[in-house]
C-alpha cells in the first residue's frame, strides 16, 4: 500500500476541517432559519448536515462518487424539509465543493452532466418544498431574506454554477501547465542530446585518429618488427571496438548541422573533478570528494560522470541551501557509481521538482543503459545516485 504524501495528508486535513464547518452551518441553519422554524428533532438536522458535508473529506480521492452522494443527500434533506427556509443554500454549499472537485478531475462530458444533475436536483426539490408547504414571506414577516422559491433556487444555482466554472478554469490552467512542462522536458532532452552528440563526436574522432596512427605504424614495421606490429594491431582492435560502441550510442542522438561552435577544448573527465568542486568550496560549500578506481574509464564515460557531478553540484548550490555536500565516484567490476548527497532542504524546496538538469542527467545515464535515482536522504537533504556500466578504456591497459 502506497504511503500518502505530505501534500495528500495536508489536503485531507483541510477537507476535514472544511467538512466540519459546513456540517455545523447546515445544521445550525436548519435549527434556526430566517423563515419558519424546523419542527423536527435536532438529530435530524445534525444527520442531514453530516450527510451532505462529511463525504467532502474524501472528495479528492473519489470526486464523482462523493458528488453523487452529497447531491442525493442534499436533495433528500431539501425534499423532506430538513433545511433552513430562506437559507437552503447552506445545505447545497457542500455540493458546490464536490462539484468543483469533479469539474477539475473529469473531462467535459461527465463534468457537464454533473452540473446538470446538481442544478436539476436542487431546482426540483426546492420548488417542490415551497409548493408542498406553501411557505411565503407573509408567514415570516421578520425574516431577513425573502421566502421565495425563485430566490432560493437562483441562489443555489449561482453557487453551483460558480463552483463548476472555477473548477473547469482550474482544469484548463493545469492542462496548459502540464503541456508546457512536457514541451520543456522535450526541449531539455533534445538540447542534452545535441550536447552529448558534440562531445561524443570529439571522442570518436580521437579514437579514429589513434587507429589511423597505429595502422600506419603497423604498415611500416610489419616485416622488420612483427612483435610491435602485433601490439599495434591489438591496440587498433581494442580502440575500434570502443569506438564502435560509442558510435552505436551516437546513432540515437541528433547533432545540429548548423552548430559550428563545437567545443575545441579537451572534453572534461574524472581527472577534472577536483577542479570542479574547488570553486564551490571557495563559495562556502563544504564538499567532500572521493574518487576511486576510475583509471579504466573510457573518455565518454568519464565525461558523463563529470557532467552528472557538475549538474548535481549546480542544483545543490542553487536550490538546496546546503552547507555540506558529499561526492563519491567509484568504478569497479565494469560499473561506475556516482553519488551526490547534501544536507539541504531536500525535495521540499520548490526548485527540487523534475527540472531540466535532472532530465539531462537521466538522458546521459540511459544512453549507457544505467539507472538514476533522486530522493530525499533519510538523514535529511537530497541525494542523487547514478550507476552505469562501462567497458575499460583500451589505452589504459
Amino acid at each position: 500500500m502506497t504511503r500518502p504524501s505530505t501534500r495528500e495528508v495536508r489536503g485531507t486535513l483541510i477537507d476535514a476541517a472544511a467538512a466540519m464547518l459546513l456540517m455545523y452551518l447546515a445544521a445550525s441553519a436548519t435549527l434556526d432559519p430566517p423563515g419558519p422554524a424546523f419542527t423536527g428533532p435536532a438529530w435530524q438536522a445534525c444527520l442531514a448536515g453530516a450527510a451532505v458535508a462529511l463525504p467532502l473529506v474524501v472528495r479528492r480521492r473519489w470526486p464523482l462518487p462523493v458528488l453523487g452522494f452529497v447531491v442525493v443527500a442534499a436533495a433528500i434533506a431539501t425534499a423532506t424539509g430538513v433545511v433552513g427556509l430562506g437559507v437552503i443554500v447552506t445545505t447545497w454549499i457542500p455540493v458546490a465543493f464536490a462539484l468543483y472537485t469533479a469539474a477539475t478531475a473529469t473531462v467535459a462530458v461527465p463534468a457537464v452532466l454533473a452540473l446538470a444533475a446538481a442544478l436539476g436536483a436542487s431546482a426540483g426539490t426546492i420548488v417542490g418544498l415551497y409548493l408542498r408547504t406553501g411557505v411565503s414571506s407573509a408567514d415570516a414577516p421578520n425574516s431577513e431574506v425573502p421566502l421565495w422559491w425563485q430566490f432560493e433556487t437562483g441562489a443555489v444555482a449561482v453557487v453551483l454554477a460558480a463552483a463548476w466554472t472555477a473548477g473547469r478554469l482550474i482544469r484548463w490552467r493545469r492542462a496548459i501547465q502540464a503541456d508546457l512542462a512536457r514541451r520543456l522536458a522535450r526541449d531539455a532532452v533534445a538540447g542534452e542530446r545535441l550536447r552529448i552528440a558534440r562531445e561524443l563526436h570529439d571522442i570518436v574522432g580521437h579514437s579514429l585518429s589513434l587507429i589511423a596512427v597505429k595502422a600506419t605504424v603497423a604498415n611500416h614495421i610489419a616485416e622488420e618488427r612483427p612483435t610491435e606490429t602485433r601490439a599495434a594491431l591489438v591496440t587498433i582492435e581494442r580502440t575500434s571496438r570502443s569506438a564502435l560502441t560509442e558510435i552505436r550510442r551516437l546513432l540515437d542522438v541528433l547533432r545540429a548541422d548548423d552548430d559550428q561552435a563545437a567545443d575545441l577544448a579537451p572534453s572534461p573527465g574524472t581527472a577534472d573533478l577536483p577542479g570542479l568542486v574547488e570553486p564551490l568550496r571557495s563559495a562556502g560549500l563544504h564538499v567532500d570528494l572521493e574518487v576511486d578506481g576510475v583509471d579504466d574509464l573510457p573518455p565518454a564515460a568519464g565525461l558523463t560522470v563529470y557532467r552528472i557531478v557538475q549538474e548535481s553540484l549546480t542544483n545543490v548550490l542553487k536550490h538546496a541551501g546546503a552547507s555540506r555536500c558529499a561526492v563519491s565516484v567509484r568504478a569497479r567490476d565494469g560499473e561506475v557509481r556516482i553519488e551526490v548527497a547534501d544536507d539541504g532542504r531536500g525535495r521540499r524546496s520548490p526548485g527540487r521538482r523534475q527540472g531540466q538538469g535532472l532530465i539531462g542527467m537521466r538522458e546521459r545515464v540511459n544512453m549507457y543503459g544505467g539507472t538514476l535515482s533522486t530522493q530525499d536522504a533519510p538523514q535529511g537533504g537530497f541525494r542523487v545516485v547514478a550507476a552505469m556500466p562501462f567497458t575499460a578504456d583500451p589505452e589504459s591497459r
